[in-house]
């Protein structure tokens, strides 16, 4: 069985000052899964790796790159789940946690529940001896301009995924050699959303989904619309019929923006190694790598290879 690992970094109208930074982030953290399969690390290993790369890097929304509420706060969601138990962990509105996806694996790991959210996920992370880092640390200079010119909500969500300053959620999904998939989603939500938002990245489902007996997903985009469908579990249910993984993730996507009107992308890989990276937004940037090398796209149709440095 040959390991794979896609990682995407948002679907958005990426502004070109962007598209550089944003593919070679992608292209890192999928490097940086990869790695870890290659050394007989798990599919859940990888995309914990992947998340943590992408989470660090501040031209991504999660981790330090994260957005700001309404109130001028950080408030991070993520979730980490194994398709070969179904085991899955998430937190949600989370602040002062750097990599909210290792967080959200403690949860997975060391509690009997699913999800954690808000103080009680920082209760949580304290009890663990997480480190916390100040909040200012995760906000560029740049996001506290945007968050100052943008602060009415209601006009940034109707211009959300049309417009060059929403940025959007990050994402992995794996396959290990033994044959079990893995995925991750991590966010720091939309810029101006109302204090205790919750989108679609930490629910199972919606924002991510891995079983064994049919693949791994992660989604991104217009939260509210991915809840609405249950874009993850949508795109596998196509699948489980027959489907090839590019044409449930097309089907899905173009039911969420037919009946809802969202816009999203989505990176999905089987337990045979199959992958794919699909969205209906203007770009998205992602990035995969496989026992033929490094694949990167950004544009729609765009599919790019390098061979990978020994």
């Amino acid at each position: 069985m040959s390991a794979v690992i896609v990682v995407h970094g948002g679907a958005w109208a990426i502004p070109n000052g962007l598209a550089k930074a944003s593919v070679d982030g992608v292209k890192v953290a999928a490097c940086d899964g990869f790695s870890v399969l290659q050394r007989g690390g798990s599919a859940l290993d990888a995309v914990e790796a992947a998340v943590r790369a992408l989470e660090d890097n501040t031209v991504f929304d999660a981790g330090h790159g994260a957005v700001l509420n309404a109130d001028g706060e950080v408030e991070l969601d993520a979730i980490i789940m194994d398709g070969r138990t179904l085991a899955s962990g998430a937190v949600s509105s989370v602040k002062n946690i750097a990599n909210p996806v290792s967080l959200a694996r403690a949860v997975m790991e060391k509690t009997a529940h699913v999800m954690l959210t808000s103080t009680g996920a920082n209760l949580f992370a304290e009890s663990i001896g997480m480190a916390t880092v100040p909040t200012d640390t995760l906000v560029t200079e740049n996001e506290m301009k945007e968050w100052r010119k943008n602060k009415n909500y209601v006009a940034g969500v109707m211009e959300d995924f049309n417009c060059q300053w929403a940025h959007d959620t990050v994402g992995a999904v794996a396959v290990d050699s033994a044959g079990n998939v893995a995925c991750a989603t991590s966010t720091g939500g939309i810029r101006n959303k109302m204090v205790g938002r919750v989108g679609d990245s930490p629910i199972i489902g919606s924002g991510g989904y891995a079983d064994n007996f049919v693949g791994a997903v992660s989604c991104t985009g217009h939260g509210e619309s991915i809840l609405k469908v249950t874009l993850a579990r949508l795109i596998l249910s196509h699948v489980e019929q027959g489907k090839s993984l590019a044409e449930s993730s097309q089907l899905s996507l173009k039911y969420m923006g037919d009946r809802v009107l969202g816009a999203g992308g989505a990176i999905v890989v089987s337990p045979s190694g199959q992958w794919a990276a699909t969205f209906t937004t203007e770009r998205m940037a992602w990035a995969a790598v496989d026992h033929d090398g490094l694949w990167y796209g950004l544009e729609p149709n765009e599919r790019r290879k390098e061979q990978l440095s020994q």
